[in-house]
């Protein structure tokens, strides 16, 4: 546990190291907002084209060996895009990144599952999510650092950092793992099962809202006067927030049913969302960035633990689940980044922003109808549509 929860909190600040950094990337590599959601968007892009093939890796090799791969991945990249001196370069520095990213988080999210009892998976599973949006906190405070001493110096710092970590995972025993001979079989089976799309969906609609307000909400925070260190800051409160949510969603959604926690999660993102152009000061857009992020801490583990609920019901890999988790956040990022930078660009804020929060509320409105059918139950944990 404390290992997994090193490797994903080190993941997830290489990649929020970038937010308080792309005012100053946008100019010093004349990049548009189109350019900036590129950017964004380019570690979800790697993570997504990776994330099938990090889950197999999973299966095939083991989630330790997966996880020692991402981390030797994610040290190289990290090099690379500190001495980037073009805009392609950092494109592509942040894709292989990405990449590595699924590996670790696919490995990880295997090992945990396959060590926790299964009526208190969410809350594992929530843990390990608060221990990467703790490095969610740090990431901006990393890019504050950076933008101090030179980006050179302190990604080949935080890359050493990876390879320690690698050396750690290298040591442990490997867990014991039965190999899937089916695996895309496997992958139909999930992708046929109505709670395994609506786990997937409760992933992508997150990382869809997280990668819209990292890229608009940076940018508006900077045209509203914030200073990079200011922006910094709340970035840090907010994931300081939203990691606390995690763990308590996830001991919830155990007890109460993996939706209870979400439905307050989507009411809050949808109100919230709805203000965003409202805010006329860094202060209230920062309050609003603040409590939607508080929201979105709702979803993580109870949509994690609800697919892996869903592939032991029908015995297949957890590494396969893994990376379904790793598409879903994966697309939603890109959509939420790449297509909300490139709405926002022709349109201005207001429509990316509303239709994020339409979608929050149709989500919610569909969630909190009366459950049709039954499913199967286990020992304290009750099982959502």
């Amino acid at each position: 546990m404390l290992v997994v929860g090193a490797v994903v909190l080190l993941d997830t600040a290489f990649f929020a190291v970038v937010a308080p950094l792309l005012p100053t990337l946008s100019h010093q590599f004349h990049l548009s907002k189109l350019g900036v959601g590129i950017l964004e968007a380019s570690y979800p892009a790697g993570m997504l084209l990776a994330s099938l093939p990090g889950g197999l890796i999973a299966v095939r090799l083991g989630p330790r060996r997966t996880v020692v791969i991402g981390l030797v991945l994610l040290a190289c990249t990290t090099v690379a895009f500190g001495f980037a001196s073009n805009a392609a370069e950092l494109d592509l520095a942040r894709l292989v990144e990405g990449a590595a990213g699924a590996c670790s988080w696919a490995g990880g999210i295997t090992w945990l599952v396959a060590a926790s009892p299964t009526d208190r998976r969410g809350a594992t599973i929530g843990a390990a999510v608060g221990a990467a949006i703790f490095g969610a906190m740090g990431g901006p405070a990393l890019g504050v650092v950076a933008s101090a001493i030179g980006r050179p110096a302190l990604f080949s710092a935080l890359a050493a950092v990876a390879l320690v970590l690698a050396l750690i995972t290298a040591a442990l025993p490997e867990i014991r793992r039965v190999a899937s001979p089916g695996a895309l079989r496997s992958l139909a089976l999930l992708f046929r099962q109505p709670r395994a799309l609506s786990a997937v969906w409760l992933m992508g609609l997150p990382a869809i809202v997280s990668g819209l307000l990292a890229v608009l909400g940076s940018l508006r925070l900077h045209q509203l006067g914030a200073s990079t260190a200011e922006i910094g800051a709340v970035f840090l409160v907010a994931a300081g927030l939203e990691a606390t949510a995690s763990p308590l969603g996830g001991r919830l959604s155990d007890r109460r049913g993996r939706l209870a926690p979400m439905r307050i999660g989507l009411a809050v993102v949808a109100v919230m969302l709805a203000c965003f152009t409202l805010a006329g000061t860094a202060l209230l857009l920062a309050v609003v960035m603040v409590a939607v992020s508080l929201g979105l801490g709702t979803f993580w583990a109870p949509a994690m633990a609800q697919l892996s609920d869903v592939a032991d019901d029908y015995k297949i890999e957890q590494g396969l689940a893994a990376a379904l988790m790793n598409l879903a956040w994966a697309a939603g990022q890109i959509v939420g980044a790449g297509a909300g930078g490139a709405i926002a660009k022709a349109t201005g804020n207001g429509v990316p922003t509303l239709a994020a929060a339409g979608l929050a509320l149709l989500t919610l409105t569909v969630v909190s109808r009366p459950l049709r059918g039954a499913a199967r139950r286990r020992p304290g944990v009750t099982l959502d549509l």
